[in-house]
């Protein structure tokens, strides 16, 4: 497993010829001739940023025992921007030497599977696990397995998703078996909407949390009660934005920064990198923080996270499930079966 102070393999730094804009890529370990990692887009993204969720990505391999290294990759983009999709088509483009010589991605933030899947068949790169196909020892069946598998909904949600929240929610009572805590009736906040944060909302109240809190990308619903998280998710676009028409009488809305002032007990960060720090890790009221999103603490706020005796289960073990998915399914591990997923 690689190490903090090692130097990842590779580091891309792409100029888009259209808009001028950056995309990134970074190959942090090759196993087996092997890296996978999903590529983002979002204004602000940078080059350490990726370089970091490439680490996290081989982080993430090692636990769970995975036949490859980590890699990242994505574009300086709002995703809302009308130019986002052509740049992510011509990031994909131009990094098609990596896919087809050992990078394996897939969804990631600001980037949903079905938009990447019709990115690569534009451009006549294959699938976005090709270089896995092509090494998989089957790469017809293998790809089957995984085309079967992304066409399957729980609930109005696909199976890959629907993992790597259920993996959340277990880490969530994981932790709190491991505290003596009784998870009914905890509250939890979820920051961060999309395709982890939704599933992960879900699976921590059917495990008998109270979810008070949720935030997308245009604010803050609360309700100390308990939010109705199905409405919220039936209401939700493909980025994660909820419908306010959708809210209850009793629900509230706030800011986007007011997440931390919500009275809670598990704290889920789901959205994007970073958001916990050295100045704000003193606000969080939780007794639990449990990772969702890549990378959402710094180092200097899990040190004081710990010193405040906050339980801080990370990126790599609490939402591998889903990435774990994508590899047991390419090898043939499980089949496309919710049921034995």
């Amino acid at each position: 497993m690689a190490t903090g102070s090692e130097e990842p393999r590779l580091r891309v730094i792409w100029t888009d010829p259209i808009t001028g804009r950056k995309g990134y890529a970074v190959i942090d370990r090759m196993v087996n001739g092997l890296a996978g990692g999903g590529t983002r887009m979002r204004a602000g993204l940078t080059l350490e940023e990726v370089e970091r969720l490439a680490r996290t990505m081989s982080y993430k391999n090692g636990a769970f025992n995975l036949p490859g290294g980590g890699a990242k990759g994505g574009v300086d983009i709002d995703p809302h921007d009308p130019e986002a999709r052509g740049m992510l088509s011509r990031f994909v483009r131009a990094m098609t030497p990596l896919y087809r010589s050992g990078w394996g991605t897939a969804e990631d933030l600001g980037v949903t599977q079905e938009l990447l899947n019709e990115v690569f068949a534009e451009q006549g790169v294959g699938m976005t696990v090709q270089a896995m196909l092509d090494r998989s020892g089957d790469a017809a069946a293998a790809g089957r397995r995984v085309v079967q598998g992304l066409a399957i909904k729980v609930e109005g949600i696909g199976l890959a998703d629907v993992i790597g929240g259920y993996g959340v929610a277990e880490a969530a009572a994981a932790g709190a078996e491991h505290k003596g805590w009784d998870m009914k009736g905890m509250r939890a906040v979820v920051q961060g909407f999309g395709s982890m944060g939704g599933s992960s909302a879900r699976y921590l109240a059917r495990h008998g949390a109270k979810v008070v809190g949720v935030i997308d990308v245009n604010g803050a619903i609360t309700n100390p009660d308990g939010l109705d998280v199905e409405k919220l998710l039936a209401s939700r676009s493909a980025l994660g934005e909820v419908d306010r028409k959708a809210l209850g009488h009793e629900d509230k809305q706030g800011s986007r920064d007011s997440w931390l002032d919500i009275d809670t007990d598990i704290l889920v960060p789901a959205a994007v990198g970073d958001v916990l720090t050295a100045a704000n890790a003193g606000k969080v009221k939780a007794r639990m923080v449990v990772e969702a999103a890549n990378i959402p603490t710094t180092d200097e706020a899990q040190e004081i996270l710990f010193k405040r005796g906050v339980l801080v289960i990370p990126d790599y073990v609490a939402n591998g499930g889903a990435n774990a998915w994508w590899w047991w399914t390419l090898l043939g591990v499980i089949e496309a079966d919710a049921d034995q997923s």
